[in-house]
């Protein structure tokens, strides 16, 4: 299947964008070693994108919010079918069908936003001023030329880590050591911006019950991130700025999304010894890093003394009677 269509969609938004920026006067110069219009129309790239997916990203928070009320339902099946899965399966496929849940809406923003990555990459890497087909994808020959030798900070966007010597000179790059920095920091903003995307949504809704959700949530947490350190090498600056932009925006995005949508109330543990081994974690309040103090709990009011009441057999006294006059 040709994808096309996807890198002349990705190099109309980016043209229009930095034409845009060229004409409210953003110098298509290097000012501070960086060519400020393209970078610009790089990260109003991410924009766009995600203003077109913003109906799907509210989508995938409610999904979530469902699957969530359906925790206890999950766990009661789970109870019900232990040791027989093909059952257990069937029975919560049915559930999720029955409550118009979906378990793989949590994935669907990030899904779709997959062509846009593969179609960036491949327009970037196209940017070299060997390349004869300039004109290819919607480029005049003197935009291709002008991104061709952009850069951030002296970093070509065309540049990657792993690019050799000759590669980042035939970019116009003055010193290929200079560039292996600027994609080594990038690809560390990338990462920690990835896990605290991750992090950013678990702490609101917590962790699932569901053992495949579960996964899902890990392999979101740790595993995209830990990959990136070795796929990072591979991806020219000018991506790793728009995966970057991208994560910057989810994380503002998410924020938003999750105040006007809150979680519902986390599901409190029973009073009493219960052998449940995996409760219902509640969902952290506390910020993207969950370190939020907890208010000062209110002063216990003293306890009132206790009188001691009279003995067995004894006496009643009478508070009332007067003691006798004494005598003069």
């Amino acid at each position: 299947m040709s994808l096309d269509w996807i890198y002349y969609a990705i190099s109309w938004i980016l043209l229009i964008w930095h034409r845009a920026w060229e004409a409210i006067g953003v110098s298509d110069g290097a000012v501070l070693g960086t060519n400020w219009a393209w970078i610009l129309a790089i990260i109003f790239l991410v924009v766009t994108v995600r203003v077109i997916l913003f109906p799907v990203f509210v989508k995938q928070i409610k999904s979530q919010r469902a699957m969530q009320a359906l925790q206890p339902q999950v766990k009661a099946l789970q109870e019900k079918h232990k040791g027989d899965r093909e059952t257990l399966q069937k029975e919560m496929m049915e559930l999720y069908r029955k409550e118009k849940a979906n378990p793989l809406m949590g994935c669907l923003p990030m899904f779709l936003q997959i062509p846009v990555f593969l179609g960036l990459f491949h327009v970037l890497r196209r940017l070299s001023p060997s390349n004869e087909q300039k004109t290819l994808y919607g480029w005049s020959v003197d935009q291709f030329e002008s991104a061709s030798v952009a850069k951030l900070f002296t970093a070509p966007i065309a540049g990657k880590f792993g690019s050799t010597a000759e590669e980042l000179a035939a970019l116009g790059a003055a010193n290929s050591t200079t560039v292996k920095i600027m994609a080594g920091v990038l690809v560390l903003i990338m990462m920690g911006t990835t896990y605290l995307t991750s992090r950013q949504m678990i702490l609101k809704t917590g962790w699932a019950e569901d053992p495949q959700q579960r996964m899902i949530q890990k392999l979101m947490l740790y595993g995209i991130p830990l990959s990136l350190l070795i796929s990072g090498a591979i991806f020219p600056i000018g991506v790793i700025i728009y995966w970057v932009t991208n994560n910057l925006f989810t994380l503002a995005q998410q924020q938003w999304v999750l105040r006007k949508f809150p979680p519902p109330p986390s599901m409190t543990a029973k009073s009493g010894t219960s052998g449940a081994r995996n409760p219902v974690q509640p969902a952290k309040t506390g910020g993207l890093f969950g370190r939020k103090a907890a208010p000062p709990a209110a002063p216990a009011k003293p306890a009132a003394p206790k009188v001691a009441g009279p003995k067995p057999g004894a006496k009643p006294v009478n508070p009332k009677k007067s003691k006798p006059a004494k005598r003069r």
